[in-house]
């Protein structure tokens, strides 16, 4: 397998050197590592040459977000295979190994991802690797990706790969301008193309930045990219054994959103989340959060939804949890 590694890279320089070198370590060498500097002024892509890798490229461009440069990084790429990885995320050592061995596991499988451990952020030295399963790692073929991503979130964009040719395919991958759900996006349209191929292990380490749930807000209007997938589900763009779990999942989704509001003592607004979300109507997850949004004092509703969130279940692109 020859992998090109994408890594976008903002004004990450207390970050992106441990990034790039944790590609570099890797027990099955990357075919090359491409930076998208989108127009850094810390001295990042200063950070990446000083390594002065052969196999590392810089490419630099104007600030334009994250989006193009990680199209960017497709369309440079020479690799058969494109990972992605996050400029404060970092491989453990076995990752590419990791999915090369899922790829011979399901050769069918043109999207391959592994599982990632979430770490406090940290500045300076290079983390150590961590401990995993040592031999045969379990492989999970994954036939419909929503379905298995509302379980819990398989992969992150820092641990997954896909096909170059089917990627230039349907350039431009990533929706630009956006920068909330746009690797959702992409990874599900996809899923309606191919099988994906899991790692059941974590081999990508994913920093939680100072930025955190706290200061999110209630949402009032759809994100983006739930909005295409239910018009392209609706449209009949999205295959038509996918078409109902595509309904399903932003139903689902909409009921994320109706808890946070909760959270929020928006009450009015998490019923029209709610009413929105009918397709999900008849799920236990639906109901409950009915029933909080008729029943439920605002105040507690919102203290039981911060215990929720503290405890992992939010609206983010690393995926909801039950």
């Amino acid at each position: 397998m020859k992998i090109s590694v994408v890594i976008p890279l903002y004004n990450k320089v207390r970050y992106v050197s441990s990034a790039v070198r944790s590609v570099l370590a890797q027990t099955l060498p990357p075919h090359e590592v491409i930076v998208i500097d989108d127009g850094s002024s810390d001295g990042s892509a200063e950070a990446v040459e000083a390594l002065a890798d052969r196999r590392v490229r810089v490419v630099r461009q104007a600030n334009a977000g994250v989006s193009v440069a990680r199209n960017r990084g497709i369309a440079e790429a020479t690799g058969d295979w494109i990972a992605f990885l996050d400029a404060d995320d970092w491989y453990h050592p076995e990752m590419l190994g990791a999915l090369s061995h899922a790829h011979q596991a399901c050769p069918e499988a043109a999207m391959l991802g592994a599982g990632f451990r979430k770490v406090p952020h940290r500045f300076g030295a290079d983390p150590e690797p961590w401990p995993v399963t040592e031999g045969f790692y379990e492989v999970e073929l994954v036939e419909d990706l929503r379905q298995r991503w509302f379980k819990n979130s398989p992969f992150c964009t820092s641990s997954v790969a896909i096909r170059a040719d089917l990627l230039r395919g349907i350039q431009p991958c990533f929706a630009t301008g956006e920068a909330f759900g746009e690797d959702l996006d992409l990874w599900f349209r996809v899923g309606d193309m191919t099988p994906v191929a899991v790692v059941n292990a974590p081999f990508a380490a994913v920093r939680v930045l100072p930025d955190s749930l706290s200061t999110r807000h209630p949402r009032a209007t759809l994100p983006n990219f739930l909005k295409r997938m239910r018009e392209r589900a609706l449209s009949g763009e999205i295959p038509a054994r996918y078409r109902k779990s595509a309904l399903w999942f932003v139903g689902q989704m909409q009921v994320t959103l109706a808890r946070e509001a909760l959270s929020a003592g928006e009450r009015l607004q998490a019923l029209r989340w709610l009413v929105e979300a009918r397709r999900a109507a008849l799920t236990r997850r639906w109901q409950l959060t009915m029933l909080m949004a008729l029943c439920m004092p605002t105040q507690v509703a919102g203290s039981w939804q911060r215990w929720r969130v503290r405890n992992a279940e939010v609206f983010s692109p690393e995926g909801p949890t039950q």
